[in-house]
C-alpha cells in the first residue's frame, strides 16, 4: 500500500483553465490509455467537462457546496453532494455548474471493460481483496493501516494495485467521527 496526503501532489492545469489536478495514481504509469486513474480535482468555474471516450468515471464531492453536472438528452443537473459517488460515462459531453463556487472531488476513472469501480462512504474498517485495486481518502477522523501503524487524517489515504500484496491487510478508523471513501477497483479482463 502506498500512502499519500493531497497537498503534496503535484497539481496540473485542466486543458480548459476550469480547474486543477492531482493524480494519487494511474496504472499503467503514464500511460494515455490507462487502465484506472485516481485523482483530486479542484474545479474553480462552471465549464464543460473533457471527454473520456471508453471510461467509466465515478465523481464523489470532497469540499464545497456542490457541482451540478449536466448532458443534454441524459440527465440533467445531476447533483454531487458531499460523499455521495456519482457514476456516469466519460463518452458523454458535460458541463458543470458550481452554485456555491469552487469544489474539490474524488475522480475515479476506469476503463471500460477491463476494470470496474464501486465507491461508496465507509465508517468501518477495510479489507481490500486480494486481486483488486483500490485508493482509501480519508474524508474525516483517523485511521490506521494495520500493516504498518500509519495514522491517515482528512486528505490522506492509501492505494493498492491488484498484483500488491497489501490486501488482507485491514484499514481501520481510529476516531468516532472517522469517515473515508472506498473506491474497489476489479480488473475484469
Amino acid at each position: 500500500m502506498r500512502h499519500f496526503d493531497v497537498e503534496t501532489l503535484t497539481p496540473g492545469r485542466w486543458r480548459n483553465g476550469g480547474g486543477t489536478t492531482r493524480e494519487i495514481a494511474s496504472r499503467p504509469t503514464g500511460a494515455e490509455d490507462f487502465g484506472w486513474r485516481a485523482s483530486v480535482a479542484d474545479i474553480d468555474r462552471d465549464g464543460p467537462f473533457s471527454a473520456f471516450a471508453g471510461v467509466d468515471r465515478t465523481l464523489t464531492l470532497l469540499a464545497g457546496n456542490g457541482v451540478l453536472l449536466t448532458s443534454p438528452g441524459v440527465f440533467e443537473r445531476l447533483p454531487a453532494h458531499e460523499g455521495q459517488p456519482v457514476t456516469f460515462s466519460g463518452d458523454l459531453p458535460l458541463s458543470a455548474e458550481l452554485p456555491g463556487g469552487g469544489c474539490r472531488v474524488l475522480n475515479i476513472m476506469v476503463r471500460r471493460g477491463h476494470w470496474t469501480a464501486r465507491v461508496e462512504p465507509v465508517t468501518d474498517r477495510v479489507m481490500p481483496p486480494s486481486g483488486h485495486a483500490g485508493v482509501l481518502y480519508v474524508l474525516r477522523g483517523r485511521w490506521q493501516t494495520g500493516q504498518d501503524g500509519h495514522v491517515l487524517a482528512s486528505g490522506q489515504g492509501l492505494w493498492w494495485d491488484e498484483g500488491d500484496e497489501a490486501p488482507g491487510a485491514v484499514v481501520a478508523p481510529t476516531s468516532p467521527d472517522a469517515v473515508a471513501l472506498w473506491a474497489d477497483l476489479t480488473p475484469t479482463g
